[in-house]
């Protein structure tokens, strides 16, 4: 019964896993935009963490998750005499590695951190039943190689603590690349191996030889990879000038998020925000299960001691996104038993709405628009993106010529003053479209009416939800479900001037 069940499961993370939908603008540009520009010679515009005097976003980790299997399509594609692959095929190939990386080491790290074999099989196809296992560990988020990268510092700490017979460098070799890699990915990443690494203080004290053989993997690794983000940083300095100026993003990292006004531009939250509200989106009704069995009895596993403690440490800083906490989904799901027909059903629903919301609808149409974008604009044309997360412009391909601009989210009179300005006088032909969610009730005043500017729709996609786009406080709650809900998708509109 268990291997049907995690059959279907599987397949339900392969369907999620191909849905173009989009949690966040850092799976794009903190990810695939920063090697489609170098590698593919795609339009890319990389974000502020890579451009500013200390960056604070390192190249280590990301290099085999999107360089290589970019290098490597491109390679195939210059041998085939083909030129550049299409970027959907890139995007499709990326969502793939995740999969992959997700099925493979997380599904595997969960059984193998399980003491106990009777609970193994249930506890795999738990995880694996979550929307978050769907969803973000699909997608290209630091927070979901995170997870991986904590789930298999905690097997190799268990391997090492419990092998009192002999010491193993290759293991203290892979748990010091762990290590690096997971500072170098994010400088969260030390909060939830702290306690479970107090394990290994004994056994060090045992055998003085491990801890040099792991201090001297880790300043390797280390060396490596400052080496690697200052040739990336600065391309055309000599090695020793390199060398003697090196840049350490994770140190430059944690001197950013220590400034709470740099903190404030991306929104600050109040101190319980993990644990009264994130952690409960992210794990439904297993979060009530799991505050009732601390209560009847404190859990004690260092699954549980890694996630809870890690939680505790990241809730010192004031901005808190669920996406911070990833790593705790596994981890707290492998400490609780769901078995009561009731509480399995609203399991079973809770995920399946999180999944389909999160999983499709969510910002849902920005990937599908921005790769039809060059079959419905001419080769040169400027497009406004306005209420949507911010495109991903190396979706557009081999287009040098379109022009992307982004809104965000401008009040309707910013927004038609660009527009304005960009469309040409009278009969001259435009070139100017506008992308935005059909359930923006603004610019239905410029659909089909004579006005100076009027929109006509071209091209539409239903599978989109614009949840920034919530107004209840002013509109209620059912007028804006209608509004959000029931119109929902994202419209391609050429945008012409009247002549009349």
């Amino acid at each position: 019964m268990w291997r049907r069940t995690y059959l279907l499961l599987l397949l339900i993370r392969v369907y999620f896993a191909l849905s173009p939908s989009y949690l966040h603008p850092d799976e794009n540009f903190q990810g695939p935009e920063v090697f489609a520009g170098r590698i593919l010679s795609y339009p890319s515009k990389l974000p502020w963490e890579f451009t500013v005097d200390n960056p604070i976003r390192s190249i280590f980790p990301l290099w085999a998750t999107y360089e290589l299997p970019m290098s490597l399509l491109q390679w195939f594609y210059t041998e085939i005499g083909s030129g550049s692959p299409p970027p959907e095929q890139v995007y499709y190939l990326l969502r793939g590695v995740m999969f992959l990386l997700s099925f493979v080491l997380e599904d595997w790290a969960i059984y193998e951190l399980m003491p106990s074999p009777r609970h193994r099989r249930a506890t795999v196809v738990l995880v694996a039943s979550s929307y978050v296992t769907w969803t973000y560990q699909t997608h290209t988020f630091s927070n979901s190689l995170e997870t991986l990268l904590v789930a298999w510092g905690l097997v190799l700490i268990r391997r090492i603590v419990e092998n009192k017979r002999r010491s193993s460098f290759f293991s203290h070799a892979v748990l010091a690349f762990i290590a690096v890699a997971g500072v170098f990915n994010r400088i969260t990443f030390p909060a939830f191996l702290l306690i479970p690494g107090l394990q290994l203080l004994p056994h060090f004290q045992r055998k003085p030889t491990s801890l040099v053989a792991f201090v001297a993997f880790g300043l390797l690794f280390s060396a490596i990879a400052v080496v690697t983000d200052t040739a990336f940083y600065r391309p055309t300095s000599s090695l020793l000038e390199n060398l003697r100026n090196p840049i350490i993003t994770p140190l430059n990292n944690l001197l950013y998020n220590s400034d709470t006004s740099n903190l404030a531009q991306h929104g600050l939250h109040p101190h319980h925000q993990h644990f009264t509200a994130n952690l409960f989106q992210l794990l439904g009704p297993a979060y009530v299960i799991m505050l009732l069995s601390i209560f009847k009895k404190p859990m004690h596993n260092i699954r549980a001691l890694s996630a809870l403690s890690a939680t505790t440490l990241l809730s010192l800083f004031p901005h808190q996104e669920p996406r911070f906490l990833l790593p705790c989904v596994p981890l707290l799901l492998s400490c609780i038993q769901i078995k009561k027909p009731l509480v399995l059903a609203t399991w079973v629903i809770f995920n399946a709405a999180m999944g389909f919301l999160m999983g499709v609808y969510h910002q849902g149409g920005v990937v599908p628009v921005q790769l039809a974008i060059p079959d419905i604009c001419p080769s040169q044309a400027t497009v406004f993106w306005w209420k949507t997360y911010s495109p991903p412009l190396w979706l557009l391909g081999e287009n040098p010529l379109i022009t992307t601009r982004d809104l965000m989210g401008s009040p309707g009179a910013e927004l038609m003053h660009h527009l304005d300005l960009s469309v040409p006088a009278c009969g001259v032909n435009s070139s100017t479209y506008l992308v935005a969610p059909t359930s923006a009730e603004f610019l239905d005043a410029y659909v089909g009416k004579e006005t100076s500017l009027h929109l006509q729709l071209l091209w539409s996609y239903r599978n989109h939800l614009n949840l920034d786009d919530l107004d209840f406080g002013e509109d209620g709650v059912l007028p804006t479900l209608k509004r959000v809900v029931g119109r929902r998708g994202l419209g391609v509109w050429a945008v012409e001037r009247s002549c009349e």
